[in-house]
């Protein structure tokens, strides 16, 4: 934020929609005062740290902030899925001044928390019902952001085995010991720091940690450092009135413009042995007076375990940039077909099912033409054309998915697929296919794509059957001359059980100019040739509904 003697506030209500208070939303105003500012005269770190989890405490029933001293702060949270015994909760942060009019986004966050078990057993959580096209949105990308954190652990792991993680290594000379930024401190929890079930807040935990940790990387950089992310704040058990906590920092590695410090807390009290209760990694800048990131000393890890801890940073680095390369860019800004390889798969397939998602939920389609209750739906957004075909099968939801889910079969009803071949089964959920089709044109070249299907099944009854396809990129199946390559930035199936025996299929198609050719007299009314493909879908479903060969590419 800029000049002291403005006020600015923090508003989130713009991820909420006018007209409609959603009972889980909590706003948060607060001023900026000295004791909360930095040396800077910011905002600190901790402090906002502390302000939104406090918010995201009240809706349960990463981070650079330039806000000078005399600003106001709002925050607002909300509830945006609760699973069987946890919930996420949203949290967006911007700033107005209130001199100037102007408002601009801080930072957003998505914080889970866990129900507590009882003594009556296991908390059963209320469902969250998403009432607005935006909190339907939030509501389906909540059950990806979930799949990613509980997989987190192993992408770390099957990077570290694979070579793309052994970069960096070696060449010390004249880097920094990793000892020499090591931290430790530790913090009496009083009761100002504790609820009202005299558990330690999570923010003062957090703004401990984000304490020490800038402590540690001035050590390497012998400047003030500025906080750019956190990743993976894990909670591992709580803390309690009386508790000593044992904070401890160290740079785990320094890049040419940043570091990555790692952070633990401990807790005791009396003579018992110490309570592993906190983890994180905290990636810090060091900007110029132009606020440039200044590049950084090279670090020399310790002997002990500090050659696990460098390679470990590396590797979350790479995550973290391919989350910002595949996730945080507009999709216009993203190349369609983006290099696949196991290290990004994550963020690839969460892209593949969040773009799949978030056509699913728009809820401005047109419908352009209708045939024996088969419809085509247009949508024309951001100067992107998209469309959609609706229809119903009497078929069961999961054998229907399952039978679509296996690109090698939709040549039995789509013309448009004359070959179609698995080349990577990256796993049972993400299969690389290449589909060849023929040309539009009579004596031109045919088109192949190379295509990536992520299948997903519902989490619950208010989750459809996913099946998403986008382009990717392989070294191993570069474009030939008999074939145009073709790309596919959206499409796929959403497959919602309205019965036993009755199912709702959709499919969407974000046209680029690969797949405009092969339907554009179909959204011009001038041919019905999407009613022929679906009505052949139809029969090919119910042909094999009772057929035991519908089942996983990974099965077959």
């Amino acid at each position: 934020m800029t000049a002291s003697e403005h006020i600015n506030t923090v508003d989130l209500s713009d991820i909420f929609d006018e007209g409609y208070r959603n009972p889980t939303e909590v706003k948060m105003s607060q001023i900026v005062l000295p004791c909360h500012a930095n040396h800077c005269g910011e905002l600190s770190v901790g402090q906002l740290l502390k302000w939104m989890d406090s918010t995201a405490c009240l809706s349960e029933a990463s981070v650079s902030v330039y806000s000078r001293v005399g600003k106001v702060v709002n925050i607002i949270a909300k509830v945006n899925r609760a699973f069987t015994s946890s919930m996420e909760v949203g949290i967006l942060v911007t700033c107005e001044d209130l001199y100037t009019d102007r408002q601009w986004k801080v930072c957003h966050a998505f914080a889970t928390f866990v129900a507590r078990r009882t003594e009556a057993g296991k908390v059963q959580l209320k469902q969250v019902i998403p009432r607005t096209q935006m909190e339907q949105m939030e509501y389906s990308l909540a059950a990806e952001r979930r799949r990613m954190r509980l997989i987190h652990a192993e992408i770390i792991t099957d990077l570290l085995s694979s070579s793309t993680a052994q970069l960096g290594t070696g060449r010390y000379q004249d880097a920094v010991p990793a000892e020499r930024t090591r931290v430790e401190s530790v913090e009496l929890v009083l009761p100002p720091h504790a609820n009202h079930q005299v558990s330690t807040f999570g923010g003062q935990i957090m703004a401990w940690m984000e304490n020490v940790a800038t402590i540690a990387a001035c050590r390497l950089c012998n400047a003030h450092p500025t906080l750019r992310s956190i990743d993976m704040f894990h909670f591992r058990g709580p803390s309690h009135i009386g508790d000593r906590l044992v904070l401890k920092a160290i740079v785990n590695n320094a890049f040419k413009h940043s570091m990555e410090v790692g952070v633990c807390a401990e807790a005791y009290q009396g003579g018992e042995p110490l309570r592993h209760i906190n983890s994180a990694f905290m990636t810090f800048e060091v900007l110029d007076s132009d606020r440039k990131a200044r590049t950084l000393p090279r670090i020399r890890p310790e002997p002990v375990d500090g050659k696990r801890r460098y390679q470990e940073a590396i590797a979350r680095k790479k995550i973290r940039l391919d989350r910002k390369y595949i996730i945080s860019c507009k999709q216009t800004e993203v190349p369609l077909s983006v290099p696949w390889d196991p290290s990004n798969q994550m963020y690839l397939s969460y892209n593949n099912v969040s773009a799949l998602k978030l056509m699913d939920t728009r809820n401005n389609w047109v419908l352009t033409s209708e045939k024996n209750k088969v419809r085509l739906y247009t949508l024309e957004e951001n100067h992107m054309l998209c469309f959609k075909v609706e229809m119903h099968v009497s078929v069961p939801a999961e054998q229907t998915f399952h039978l679509l889910s296996d690109l090698r079969r939709r040549k039995e009803w789509d013309q448009h697929y004359e070959e179609c071949e698995v080349i990577i089964q990256a796993d049972e959920e993400d299969t690389l296919y290449r589909v060849a089709t023929p040309s539009v044109s009579k004596g031109g070249k045919g088109k192949d794509f190379i295509l990536l299907a992520s299948r997903r099944k519902p989490c619950d009854a208010r989750d459809p059957y996913l099946i998403a396809l986008r382009s990717v990129t392989l070294p191993t199946h570069p474009p030939t001359e008999d074939y145009t390559r073709g790309e596919v930035l959206c499409a796929g199936f959403t497959i919602w059980e309205e019965s036993s025996i009755v199912t709702k299929i959709t499919y969407y198609n974000q046209a680029t100019p690969g797949v405009l050719p092969y339907i554009s007299t179909d959204i011009a009314g001038l041919s019905s040739g999407f009613y022929s493909a679906f009505s052949a879908c139809s029969h090919f479903l119910e042909a094999n509904k009772d057929s035991l060969a519908a089942l996983p590419p990974s099965a077959l």
